[in-house]
């Protein structure tokens, strides 16, 4: 990118009055220069089969372009207009609640024929409308596209025919899924039966995983459509999201972004995170980790709150500090959605910049000093290239196992894959260490970083799994959790030595498992602190103990443990313990591995985060995440941006309530 950009996205279609001109007046009064569209209305832009208005898509194209202001434009396909669901009702998607009605939007088979032929249609219009016009700097396809649970008669064919292809004979399918189990054989693919009944985790989940591959295979249907319409100087993104805990918060079960990002040209998405007295930056350092690895680099916020619901309503301060803590983590745009609050309809108390009156607002006051920041420091921060050796390996494939052979069946939401991931991904953060994510397909690059931390793979090959012991062997430091080297791809279980493959790298061994009670950890260098939802009774093989149950019945059993393997490390948390006990755990593995320093001192509420700009110059973002004035010494010495002021190494920075300081080392 050439600057970096900030605005929001504008819906002129939803507008109760005449707004246009005033709003591209405090667009470019708050320093905005882009803006989203179109992606939301298909029902406008085609109000019946075959007649096209794009009346409110000019409008907005000419303005914009006058102003000075870029666009991005979204195809408009994830919600589709009443005419088609009335011609074409078998758009709709089937689930396993039933057919779909028609209202919501996101509701379809997107595999469906029907739905392909007019979505196509609406898109190739879209772009020759738009495609030549100045202003448009690329294009976002869809809007956080997932596969919706569709599984409609042609989604199941498709499906067979994905069986065949991987299997070629039934017999092989029956074999790796296990299908002998309570009559479950199919002997004919003929006798295929509807897969919404299946009691087999193992087909549940090969099921799962080729409705992730339909979302791969959706956004690059489009991408194939835009790119005959795309200029040199445009681009192709989409804003993928997470799973949902009320707000961002793990890997997306129902697609595989690493696989989805194949068609784009940038990676882009959609945080969304407590605010208030509830803000940490955790969700938008996650997200961000996550959107880099998938492009190799930076990426866009193309939606986060500006208000958003009424808890998320920013505190002084607030709005400025989370988009810069998306720049710290690289990203090259931050986007609200959206600009102005929406009077009706289901979205009506999910605010944006401006609320329904559409005057100034405390929100939009603190968007106008980030729009003048963000243009000042352009130059400084663009681009910024982040340099971790730190990384963890998640997967969609255990993510979908671990839902069907839950940790805690007693409840199965207590301790779900994500859940595993936030507590490796949270101790991480509250050290300071910045981390890079690494998908199953980019095992390639574990050389890459001195520490690797594998929460609960449960569903790995054998590849995989000797990927990561040769990782250890070759000198690496691995940390593998709990649930881990359990089952192969297609989710049964490993009938050897459990964990499977790994168990030579970590020392150890097990064969029994259960839920503590009243259990917890015992170690000379950890603190004395509550086993939390699961353990593993493992026996060490060569491997030290750093601590063990402290129960009178499991006491003879090792909770954490660590292994010379080769030239490397091989750590093991057999249990959930403690957060505090888990922090000792990595500072052990962090100085081992010579990436324990300065910034590890530095505590929450004070985050860091590090880059290296265009310039080639180390550049530091100290964040305060508290009411409270922080100060912290400077890691390097340069010049503080924000204040413009030269700034020596160890200097004490001080950073006010829901600040930052940003420094560029000289």
């Amino acid at each position: 990118m050439k600057h970096l950009y900030y605005g929001a996205a504008y819906y002129d279609e939803y507008m109760p009055c005449e707004r246009l001109a005033k709003d591209v007046e405090m667009l470019k009064k708050a320093g905005m220069n882009v803006v989203r569209i179109a992606e939301s209305t298909w029902s406008t832009w085609e109000p019946q089969n075959g007649v096209f208005d794009f009346t409110h898509l000019d409008r907005v194209l000419d303005a914009m372009e006058e102003a000075g202001i870029d666009v991005i434009v979204g195809t408009p396909t994830y919600a589709f207009p009443t005419w088609l669901a009335k011609e074409h009702p078998d758009i709709l998607g089937v689930t396993k609640r039933g057919k779909e009605l028609y209202g919501r939007r996101q509701n379809m088979d997107i595999t469906n024929a029907s739905y392909r032929f007019y979505g196509e249609r609406v898109i190739r219009k879209l772009m020759e409308r738009t495609a030549l016009r100045k202003c448009v700097i690329g294009y976002q396809l869809d809007n956080e596209t997932k596969h919706y649970d569709a599984a409609n008669e042609s989604v199941q064919q498709l499906f067979v025919k994905h069986l065949k292809q991987e299997f070629v004979t039934c017999e092989a399918m029956n074999q790796a899924f296990g299908l002998d189990y309570w009559s479950n054989r199919i002997n004919a693919w003929e006798d295929f039966p509807d897969v919404r009944g299946t009691i087999n985790g193992s087909l549940a989940a090969e099921f799962e995983k080729f409705q992730r591959g339909l979302v791969t295979e959706f956004l690059a249907w489009q991408a194939k459509i835009v790119r005959e319409y795309l200029r040199d100087d445009q681009f192709i993104t989409h804003n993928f999201d997470f799973e949902w805990h009320g707000y961002s918060y793990g890997i997306q079960p129902d697609v595989n972004h690493f696989d989805a990002a194949g068609c784009l040209d940038i990676a882009g998405c959609d945080i969304y995170h407590p605010t208030q007295d509830d803000l940490t930056g955790k969700e938008i350092a996650m997200g961000g980790d996550l959107m880099r690895a998938l492009k190799g680099g930076n990426y866009f916020i193309l939606e986060t709150e500006a208000q958003g619901f009424p808890m998320w309503t920013p505190y002084d301060g607030q709005l400025r500090l989370q988009a810069f803590s998306h720049l710290g983590s690289g990203a090259n745009m931050v986007e609200y959605w959206h600009w102005h609050s929406i009077h009706n309809s289901m979205e009506t108390y999910w605010r944006g910049v401006l609320s329904h009156d559409f005057a100034e607002n405390a929100t939009y006051r603190e968007a106008m000093t980030i729009g003048a920041e963000m243009k000042a420091l352009s130059s400084n921060l663009v681009n910024l290239k982040k340099q971790n050796r730190v990384a963890i390996v998640v997967s969609n494939e255990s993510l979908t196992a671990l839902k069907y052979f839950p940790i805690d069946v007693r409840n199965p939401d207590a301790l779900s894959y994500n859940d595993v991931m936030r507590w490796c991904y949270d101790a991480l953060y509250e050290l300071n260490v910045e981390v890079d994510f690494l998908f199953p397909q980019q095992m390639e690059a574990l050389n890459r970083y001195d520490v690797v931390v594998v929460p609960a793979l449960y569903s790995a090959p054998e590849s995989m799994l000797q990927a990561l012991a040769d990782y250890a062997k070759r000198g690496g430091e691995l940390v593998v959790t709990f649930k881990s080297g359990y089952t192969d791809e297609y989710v049964k279980v490993y009938h050897d030595t459990q964990p499977h493959i790994l168990c030579e790298a970590l020392g150890i061994e097990y064969n029994q498992f259960t839920y503590p009670n009243k259990v917890y950890l015992n170690g000379e260098t950890l603190p004395h602190s509550a086993v939390e939802g699961w353990m593993e009774l493992v026996t060490p093989k060569g491997a030290d103990v750093l601590a063990s149950y402290d129960h009178y019945n499991w006491k003879r059993y090792a909770a954490i443990t660590e292994h010379a393997y080769g030239s490397g490390m091989a750590t093991y948390l057999a249990c959930k313990c403690s957060k505090e006990a888990l922090r000792e755990v990595f500072v052990r593995i962090l100085k081992r591995a010579g990436l324990y320093g300065p910034q590890q001192e530095i505590a929450l509420p004070v985050k860091v985060k590090q880059g290296i700009n265009e310039a080639g110059h180390r550049v530091a973002f100290y964040y305060n995440y508290s009411e409270q004035p922080q100060t912290v010494p400077a890691l390097f010495g340069g010049t503080e941006l924000t204040q413009k002021q030269s700034v020596a190494e160890q200097e004490q920075l001080t950073l006010e309530p829901w600040n930052f300081r940003i420094v560029e080392e000289a």
